[in-house]
């Protein structure tokens, strides 16, 4: 029996490699169909590549579009190398990044100057990688519904690209980091004027909202990538400045989270009526042990190990997903979303 469901898919910069292996490991289950996806950020750029093709009615290309992506982005794929890409753990890889003098030098460079002061010079990183994406099928009615997320920085509202408001221009805006990175301006369909995004972390990472549409599955499956505790109180300045980073681009999360609680505790007490409130039900796929390892280093520095390791370490937590919980699919959640806020 195929077990549908809809995939919420954290941004992360290149963490988001971890969710190209769930993703992996997803699109290889035959129970399981995708009805559809809310990305920010790296998940809107995994989420276009799975809805590009899976809208050609094919898993595989869904496949060979994600390492495609990721390989643009600078991960080795060849099996040769993996002997050299498991040589360092992922921990002494970002230490090593934090230390080093370009990235420390890069770090404060993009807190003391303006994007944009590079003039004429300036370019979209993610420009070249986008812009090679089949938009016709990512927009195309077939396959999943596909939802990207940005914040509107005059507003600082949160916007949900979707269908034929979906462009290379949307992806770069769920992406855009606002001390690195220019405002990315796209024309509001309802009111015609251009209006500047940021990243859609800080309103919606993802947005769990566009997934409560009444013709869609009750089921949405987070893939988070931000480690949602620590144990130690960061004292360092480096790490006071990764937990804030992780905290701000959770805080959107935890809200929508929150809330399905709350709705949820209503309609099991029979407080409200269920033609009302869809019912969700709620799992997650995360790593929380490898991420806390990790930090803003090798999110915003794309390296080879890491990715790989991360896309393995997505890879087994997809397996565990479809080993434990395929089960409760339809069913009931796998989440447990009362112990999360008590």
């Amino acid at each position: 029996m195929t077990k549908r469901i809809n995939l919420a898919l954290q941004g992360g910069g290149a963490h988001g490699a971890f969710t190209w292996g769930v993703l992996d490991t997803l699109l290889q289950e035959p129970e399981i169909e995708i009805a559809a996806i809310s990305g920010t950020s790296a998940g809107a750029l995994n989420g276009a590549a799975v809805k590009s093709g899976l809208s050609q009615g094919s898993n595989a290309a869904a496949i060979d579009t994600l390492a495609w992506v990721w390989e643009k982005v600078g991960a080795i794929t060849d099996p040769t190398f993996t002997p050299w890409l498991n040589m360092f753990s992922p921990q002494a890889v970002s230490a090593i990044l934090e230390t080093s003098i370009p990235f420390l030098a890069g770090d404060a460079y993009s807190r003391a100057v303006s994007p944009y002061a590079s003039g004429p010079f300036y370019k979209n990183p993610l420009q070249d990688i986008v812009s090679e994406l089949h938009f016709d099928s990512i927009c195309d009615d077939n396959g999943p519904a596909f939802h990207i997320c940005a914040t509107n920085v005059r507003s600082g509202k949160i916007r949900v690209f979707t269908g034929d408001e979906i462009s290379p221009e949307a992806i770069m805006a769920s992406a855009c980091l606002p001390t690195m990175f220019r405002a990315v301006e796209i024309q509001d369909p309802t009111t015609g004027k251009q209006e500047a995004y940021w990243d859609g972390g800080y309103t919606g990472n993802p947005a769990l909202f566009p997934l409560f549409a009444p013709d869609l599955p009750r089921d949405i499956v987070i893939v988070n990538i931000n480690p949602l505790h620590r144990d130690e109180v960061p004292t360092t300045a480096r790490a006071i400045q990764n937990r804030i980073n992780e905290i701000s681009f959770n805080s959107s999360l935890f809200r929508e989270l929150r809330a399905i609680d709350f709705v949820q505790r209503l309609l099991h007490r029979d407080m409200i009526g269920g033609d009302a409130f869809k019912d969700v039900l709620i799992h997650m796929i995360a790593d929380d042990e490898l991420m806390r390892q990790l930090s803003v280093a090798t999110k915003v520095i794309a390296t080879p190990q890491v990715m790989h390791q991360l896309r393995m370490a997505g890879q087994h937590a997809a397996q565990n997903f479809l080993r434990d919980a395929i089960d409760h699919i339809g069913e009931d959640s796998t989440l447990d979303l009362r112990g999360m806020f008590e």
